[in-house]
């Protein structure tokens, strides 16, 4: 049989109250706690959010704005920044040679203000180096040797970067990791990959930087992407991937460098829907002028 409770029920009433008088200031203690963590955590997204505008406003400004008008080549970008990992840049720029232009696209792997830095740090020596008129694999071992003490653990950067001579429309370029790049053969009809020269600059990397030498003729077409492209995820969590891209630059490849160029936007676009982009996304499309490179031909 169970024991008889000896307590009056005053005494049993008296035990309740204080019962739930303890519940109460061991509510109010929890709602205190819940109120503190609730102000730093809002301290935290104000923070967060103002670094993110100013990586915003940081990598807008690495992209040019202006992009030279050179004789020979007909120029299309696009760059679209990333709230979530940044670090993408471009750049189309004359030489001290003003027969000679380079062209640079590259991304770098770290999050935020780090990936950031990276960028910032990667453009100026970029600037810095290329336009004394180095080869392209000089620029890229320069450009190693800069900005490894920077980086972090697994961090690393993608670099595209090549030099075209206007005189004999020949192309010479170094590519380091995984910057998407096409070259389309307007003769052939047909769409080439450029293959790496070497690996991601990275901090334990030991490459020896080389370079590779193409002829473009008219009507050909170099066409740049990061990373990003290629990455975008769409709703099932899938990316991109390299196929569709493929197809995709196939579908318009005949038409001008900016078709090519909004095509394939308009494709990530549809496949990733309303996610947003996981990292910056940036095109930049070289087409040779048919006029123009015949007249050079008959000067020479």
């Amino acid at each position: 049989m169970a024991k008889k409770d000896p307590r009056s029920p005053e005494q049993k009433i008296r035990q309740l109250e204080l019962e739930l008088a303890d519940k109460d200031r061991e509510l109010i203690a929890f709602r205190r706690e819940l109120s503190t963590i609730n102000q730093q955590l809002e301290k935290f997204i104000k923070q967060l959010a103002d670094e993110l505008k100013l990586a915003g406003l940081i990598q807008r400004s690495l992209v040019p704005t202006d992009i030279p008008t050179i004789p020979g080549f007909e120029f299309s970008t696009k760059f679209i920044s990333s709230s979530l990992k940044g670090g993408d840049y471009f750049d189309i720029f004359e030489l001290e040679d003003k027969m000679k232009f380079g062209i640079l696209l590259a991304n770098s792997s770290g999050h935020g203000m780090a990936s950031l830095f990276l960028s910032v740090l990667l453009k100026l020596t970029t600037l810095i180096e290329a336009r004394k008129g180095l080869e392209p694999s000089d620029v890229l071992n320069h450009m190693a040797k800069e900005i490894k003490s920077n980086l972090q653990g697994e961090d690393f950067a993608n670099v595209f970067y090549c030099v075209i001579d206007r005189r004999h429309f020949k192309l010479n370029y170094s590519k380091s990791g995984a910057v998407l790049s096409f070259l389309y053969k307007y003769s052939d009809d047909k769409l080439i990959k450029l293959d790496a020269t070497q690996s991601a600059i990275g901090k334990n990397s030991e490459e020896v930087f080389s370079a590779e030498e193409l002829l473009l003729d008219p009507r050909d077409k170099l066409i740049l992407m990061s990373e990003g492209i290629v990455k975008s995820l769409n709703s099932g969590g899938e990316e991109f991937g390299e196929d569709r891209l493929y197809h995709c630059m196939l579908e318009t490849i005949h038409g001008t460098c900016h078709e090519v160029r909004n095509e394939i936007l308009f494709q990530v676009s549809q496949f990733v829907g309303a996610k947003e982009y996981p990292q910056d996304l940036s095109v930049l499309i070289v087409e040779v002028k048919d006029k123009v490179i015949k007249l050079s031909q008959r000067l020479t």
